[in-house]
């Protein structure tokens, strides 16, 4: 059995059709897709529905591990927490007619009070309790605080919820400063999913950003090392490929899909990860 599964993340094909992204990640041989939620709307305000994409999805085979994301929640301020919550638990809500699993929860740009921000992962994470999909926190590395695996995993300790769970990257891991090794500090329960990716060595770390990011195995990280870390964990879930680079979004998006599984397979495999 193979250690990790293939999943691509819609990034990566950005400017594709949401039925059409889901349709790419079949053919090109994918067993997931994370959807974003910019693109379920286009596609619901085009005259489609959620119940259709839900169709499309199920006929195709694809799990969806995740969708992207709910923003503003961590440092809301009271006053304006229940319009934040409200709108959250109708994202969680759509995330649960599609199937998702997660929907990746992102953290602050600057400065925040952990306390008042575990609290309120505490309070999605028992929505989404109700509701049948889980609010994942994310961490990346280009914010001021909540910039790598340890920072994130202090709000799940504080959140206290036994359904809290983290998504890790290996470009955030490199650009937030942190370290691979942190990885080992989480159960592979507490990984809601691995984004997949590589770092450029130009430009200089503190400088990159989403659209620097290349593929798998044509950047300078060590993601054998990656692996096998996150392997020990006893996470044996998904492996999304997510970029952002404009020159892959011009291309046609089943050649992309298909390069992408074919380098991610190549970097596992050649790493011998089992």
């Amino acid at each position: 059995m193979a250690a990790f599964r293939y999943c691509l993340n819609a990034s990566t094909i950005r400017g594709t059709p949401v039925r059409r992204q889901i349709e790419v990640a079949r053919q090109a041989g994918y067993g997931a897709i994370e959807l974003w939620f910019a693109d379920t709307d286009a596609e619901v305000a085009a005259g489609g529905t959620l119940k259709e994409i839900r169709q499309t999805l199920d006929d195709a085979g694809l799990a969806v591990p995740t969708m992207i994301y709910l923003a503003g929640w961590f440092d809301a301020p009271d006053a304006s927490w229940p319009a934040v919550r409200e709108h959250c638990m109708r994202r969680l809500e759509q995330a649960a007619i599609l199937g998702a699993a997660h929907v990746i929860a992102g953290p602050p740009a600057g400065r925040a009070d952990v306390f008042h921000g575990a609290l309120r992962y505490r309070e999605l994470l028992e929505l989404g309790q109700a509701i049948g999909a889980l609010p994942a926190m994310e961490f990346l590395g280009f914010v001021e605080q909540y910039c790598t695996i340890d920072s994130a995993r202090e709000v799940l300790e504080l959140a206290a919820h036994p359904a809290g769970t983290l998504v890790v990257d290996p470009f955030h891991v490199f650009r937030g400063g942190g370290s691979v090794e942190s990885l080992a500090r989480l159960s592979g329960r507490q990984i809601a999913i691995s984004h997949f990716n590589d770092s450029p060595a130009q430009p200089q770390r503190e400088l990159q950003h989403d659209a620097d990011r290349v593929w798998p195995g044509a950047g300078h990280l060590d993601l054998s090392r990656y692996l096998h870390v996150l392997r020990g964990t006893g996470y044996d879930g998904w492996l999304s490929l997510e970029l952002f680079r404009e020159d892959l979004w011009r291309r046609d998006p089943l050649a992309v899909a298909r390069e992408g599984l074919e380098r991610m397979r190549a970097v596992v495999e050649g790493g011998g990860i089992t």
